[in-house]
């Protein structure tokens, strides 16, 4: 399928740049197969998920991966184990293996690989581990087009995120606060964590013309055992499994065998979704807006249905909606007929 299949018109003025307040305050648009469009708010989300269904979060925490030294400025995107990472760089024409790019008195990093604009590089440190000196010395990736404050990374954070890895946020949870909660609780709706670290190979535009030729970047992820069972058995019980974003969602079509059932702990997947995949796991999805002709919008479309999701996306451009991490979020029912 043709990457011009998921272009459409966004006004750039509806691209977020400050989050709701409260989070819960954002819009969201509750999208039916039917082809029926709700205006309401995250905060009503309750009201729209099936009693007794369980809602699956990505606790994944964005770390400060973005570093400016006086020779390179490079975002990290992929942990490979062993202080090894890969990283987005511009201007790399001067940097060769085997550099030392001096990030601190105590730190450094040493170039290992070169392609274009990424780079394989290990930290080299004094003290602690990588992660250790990512925290000390690098800064919060926040998306250019966000309005800069003091208090963004704090806003660029999920209330429940734990695992220290990812490098954008996982933005479908920043909606949530401690009332929406409650809310889910109160109707016996139950919820639980996994794991995926987004790598901002997530969000990078597709540049050929046809989808299938996107290549994904790997991203990696993992569940406890006591999460796993509980996924497993709420699916065997015939509960809704809805995920909050499409982080969330990739990771439980990935770990998943063909049965719908969890069979790994631990997943490293660069999966594309797009038109004829078949989902196994999830049956509803909590998601922002995305941007046109991305891997995020080509996912939300084969989830609920290429039509369905231009009939919406252009109902929320009309109705002002914000689009993309600090934007407002949608509510998609799995199509399985598309």
């Amino acid at each position: 399928m043709l990457l011009s299949n998921f272009d459409f018109e966004l006004p750039s003025e509806l691209i977020a740049q400050t989050p709701a307040n409260p989070r819960h305050a954002s819009k969201m648009l509750v999208v039916n197969n039917d082809g029926a469009l709700l205006d309401k708010q995250a905060s009503d989300l309750a009201d729209y998920i099936e009693e007794g269904s369980l809602v699956i979060f990505n606790n994944s925490k964005v770390i400060p991966a973005k570093f400016k030294t006086t020779k390179l400025e490079f975002n990290l995107h992929q942990d490979l184990g062993q202080g090894v990472w890969k990283a987005f760089a511009k201007k790399t024409r001067k940097v060769n293996l085997g550099d030392k790019i001096d990030i601190a008195d105590d730190c450094y990093v040493m170039v290992l690989d070169k392609n274009g604009g990424e780079l394989t590089l290990r930290f080299c440190y004094e003290q602690g581990n990588d992660l250790d000196a990512i925290h000390r010395y690098g800064m919060m990736p926040l998306p250019p087009y966000i309005k800069q404050s003091e208090d963004a990374a704090a806003h660029y954070q999920t209330i429940f995120a734990a695992e220290d890895g990812s490098v954008a946020a996982p933005t479908a949870g920043l909606h949530f606060t401690p009332e929406l909660f409650a809310k889910l609780k109160n109707k016996n709706i139950e919820h639980c964590f996994v794991t995926l670290h987004v790598g901002a190979g997530t969000f990078l535009p597709i540049k050929t013309d046809s989808i299938k030729e996107h290549v994904m970047h790997y991203e990696t992820g993992f569940i406890t055992q006591d999460t796993k069972n509980l996924i497993n058995n709420a699916k065997k019980q015939g509960r809704k499994i809805i995920a909050v974003g499409t982080t969330s969602l990739r990771f439980l079509e990935s770990a998943s065998n063909e049965d719908g059932v969890i069979e790994h702990e631990r997943v490293n997947t660069n999966l594309f979704i797009t038109p004829g995949y078949k989902f196994k796991m999830v049956d509803k999805l909590l998601t922002n807006f995305h941007l046109p002709c991305t891997t995020l919008f080509v996912l939300v479309s084969t989830f609920a249905g290429l039509s369905t999701m231009k009939a919406a996306y252009e109902h929320a451009i009309a109705k002002k909606y914000r689009f993309y991490s600090y934007g407002d979020c949608c509510l998609l029912t799995r199509n399985d007929e598309v």
